[in-house]
């Protein structure tokens, strides 16, 4: 459903669930007692499970928000932190050395300028940098967390991250590139983040290039699932 800014939702249009409160998430408004509207024109999207909405729409730059997962690129380090650039628009995050699972100052990662680490931001307000962790704070495991080695990094709208990182991208953002690429075969390995950056590895670099250039293009040209389908059998079959 497309939406446009200053048009009040219809409550048959919002999830509903007896139990937990209703979730608003990017470009909606709450207006008391009960207005919803959208801030900005996109599609609305559900997810009933976690009884959330939100609009999907590619404008913006990424704002730090704690909890999310990010894809940093460390900039330069000093005696107890990496320093990383998470977004052209907000000042570095740091990184502590020892924030890696089973990290300790002999066993601590190595990162140089331009080593890419997919974190979670810990710390996020307005009055102080971000800060960034790789590690479960109640585990102390990584959880997937920690630097990336190999594959490439591509850009992608703050809207298209969103779309990936929804438990069924397929079904609750119209996404399938992903399940059509692996029931064609094809091998690869990919980690999301909120600010607007996917990382993509597979066998070759042929095939790395196709798959994140794929992403890229439905991002971009907004392609539809049966346009998905078919660029997911030509990539398949180049790679």
């Amino acid at each position: 459903m497309f939406v446009l800014p200053g048009e009040p939702l219809e409550p048959a249009t919002l999830p509903s669930h007896s139990t937990i409160p209703l979730k608003l998430g990017p470009g909606l408004l709450h207006i008391p007692p009960n207005t919803i509207t959208p801030t900005v024109a996109g599609l609305l999207r559900t997810d009933k499970r976690k009884n959330a909405v939100w609009v999907e729409f590619n404008g913006g730059r990424y704002v730090p928000t704690t909890g999310d997962l990010v894809i940093a690129t460390i900039q330069r380090s000093s005696v107890d932190v990496f320093y990383a650039s998470i977004s052209d628009y907000t000042p570095n995050a740091t990184l502590p050395q020892l924030s890696f699972e089973g990290a300790t100052k002999k066993t601590r990662p190595q990162l140089a300028f331009g080593a890419l680490v997919y974190s979670r931001v810990s710390l996020a307000n307005k009055h102080m940098d971000p800060e960034l962790e790789c590690v479960s704070s109640s585990t102390g495991k990584s959880e997937g967390l920690g630097p990336l080695t190999g594959g490439l990094v591509f850009n992608i709208s703050l809207g298209m991250s969103r779309r990936l990182m929804l438990a069924k991208p397929g079904e609750q953002g119209g996404l399938v590139i992903l399940d059509e690429l692996g029931e064609q075969g094809a091998a690869f390995e990919i980690a999301v983040g909120r600010n607007g950056r996917v990382w993509v590895d597979s066998k070759s670099l042929k095939g790395t290039l196709a798959i994140g250039k794929a992403i890229q293009d439905i991002d971009e040209k907004s392609l539809k699932v049966d346009e998905q389908k078919k660029l997911a059998r030509k990539v398949a079959r180049e790679i």
